[in-house]
């Protein structure tokens, strides 16, 4: 059991003692702090709620909705909904702040507090140091019954992202519908199961041509929900067996998103992004952004297209702080995270979709042949469980020593750069663990890299 609190929200197993885990309490405390740190900047606010299709979310939901309104806030509430979805729907209200109530691509144990602010993006590290201090502090003040927020319901929200997808200005529903495409999806018992399917028939799927797999929305994830090719072998037969062009699937709350070939490969959910940048790039020239543990391919497509690659600190706001400097085009993370800064500044899984079907469709190829056009490159993924009490400078502090005649870079815990691959070692912001990466033109290499590396974190732990 276990509760996370860090800048970005507060994340949680479900069950257990208050402060070691998701409990209540916490989910008001901190909820608490979240509204209070709004009204210190205005004093009448709204904020959006939404969550996804776990088993907890209608509780926390009502906690949370229950605590705000007791400070004074008014409260919209889109209920069932996707990550990307109460993103936007901040700026459609012209809201405060937003809490998406999500584990993103945990096991069903879990749920957190996902905190936006008044643009529908994460809030800055500043904000969420803020709001844990006032947590921590118990500086909260709520309001007189005469004073009490108020509660309404929003069930238009996914209609308007959906709208605001099949009218940006790259998305081509003619050629989409034209290609007359048999999609598998797999829905993995939550959100998805809603966004996905109405979202492809905007864009003229047919809807006996759209296979629904884990349909059901009850959050007990009929496999481990991370969006991760030992995770999908039920969604790549059926792209077999149906005969499909392709096979698409999403984490529970809509932010993440890979593919499957119509021979029953994984695409890589590495190259979600590289595909979508590609064709972002023949027609709006510029930058990309996406984090140090993301292929270096698409570094390679953006300086195909003339334009330059930048990379970013792990974690969707850092993404984000830097496409805003540079200016990126498109942006996002090698996990299938796609970040379209003229849509929004947040992943969105269903732009991400109906860019590269668009892509698709012009070019005319299958998804395998489209991933054949690609670089080549093979990363490897791989975690350490953190026990209580480990010291992770020390750890990373020996290997770096070790390995210290190669360049290293320690902006976001520990990447060393050998001469033609690469490994990133930095503890993850959701689970206490440290996450392994590397990356190079073979896949056995990568391997062989990431379990030096694991034998050299075993032995120093």
């Amino acid at each position: 059991m276990a509760l996370i609190k860090s800048i970005s929200g507060i994340r949680g197993t479900i069950g257990g003692k208050p402060d070691e885990t998701l409990s209540p309490l916490d989910i008001v405390r901190f909820s608490a702090a979240y509204g209070t740190w709004l009204l210190q900047q205005n004093s009448h606010v709204k904020v959006v709620i939404g969550r996804d299709g776990r088993i907890s979310g209608s509780m926390v939901k009502n906690l949370v909705i229950n605590t705000l309104i007791a400070l004074g806030i008014d409260v919209v509430d889109v209920d069932l909904s996707t990550t990307p979805t109460v993103e936007m729907a901040v700026v459609f209200h012209k809201a405060a702040g937003g809490i998406i109530i999500t584990a993103s691509h945990n096991p069903k144990e879990w749920n957190a507090l996902k905190l936006l602010n008044n643009k529908g993006e994460f809030i800055s590290a500043n904000d969420g140091t803020a709001i844990l201090d006032i947590a921590a502090n118990n500086l909260y003040n709520f309001a007189t019954v005469d004073k009490l927020g108020t509660l309404t319901t929003d069930e238009t929200t996914l209609d308007k992202h959906i709208e605001a997808i099949i009218n940006y200005p790259l998305v081509d529903v003619a050629a989409i519908k034209k290609a007359k495409f048999t999609i598998v999806v797999d829905a993995i018992n939550s959100s998805g199961a809603i966004a996905v399917p109405a979202l492809l028939k905007a864009l003229g799927v047919s809807i006996k041509d759209v296979i629904v797999l884990n349909e059901e929305i009850t959050g007990k994830f009929a496999h481990n929900p991370e969006p991760l090719p030992q995770h999908l072998s039920e969604l790549c037969t059926t792209v077999v067996k149906q005969n499909a062009h392709i096979g698409i699937a999403v984490d529970p709350d809509v932010d993440r998103l890979c593919f499957v070939c119509e021979d029953g490969s994984l695409f890589g959910e590495e190259y979600t992004l590289v595909a979508v940048a590609d064709y972002i790039l023949q027609h709006k020239k510029g930058n990309t952004v996406s984090n140090m543990s993301s292929t270096r391919a698409l570094k390679d497509v953006t300086e195909k297209h003339g334009g330059s690659y930048f990379p970013s600190a792990v974690g969707e706001v850092n993404v984000v702080t830097k496409m805003k400097e540079v200016n990126a085009v498109i942006g996002g993370e090698g996990n299938g995270g796609i970040i379209v800064p003229d849509l929004h500044y947040g992943r969105d899984a269903l732009i991400g979709i109906a860019l590269f079907l668009t892509h698709l469709a012009k070019e005319k190829k299958s998804v395998r042949q489209l991933r054949n056009t690609y670089p080549d490159y093979f990363i490897s993924k791989n975690k350490i469980d953190l026990e209580n009490g480990v010291d992770v400078k020390k750890v990373f502090a020996e290997i770096k020593k070790k390995y210290k005649k190669y360049p290293i870079n320690t902006e976001d815990g520990l990447k060393i750069d050998f001469e033609k691959d690469w490994v990133h070692l930095r503890t993850s912001n959701t689970e206490p663990i440290i996450r392994i990466y590397s990356e190079s033109n073979f896949e056995t290499t990568a391997d062989n890299i990431a379990k030096r590396i694991m034998q050299d974190i075993k032995e120093v732990m």
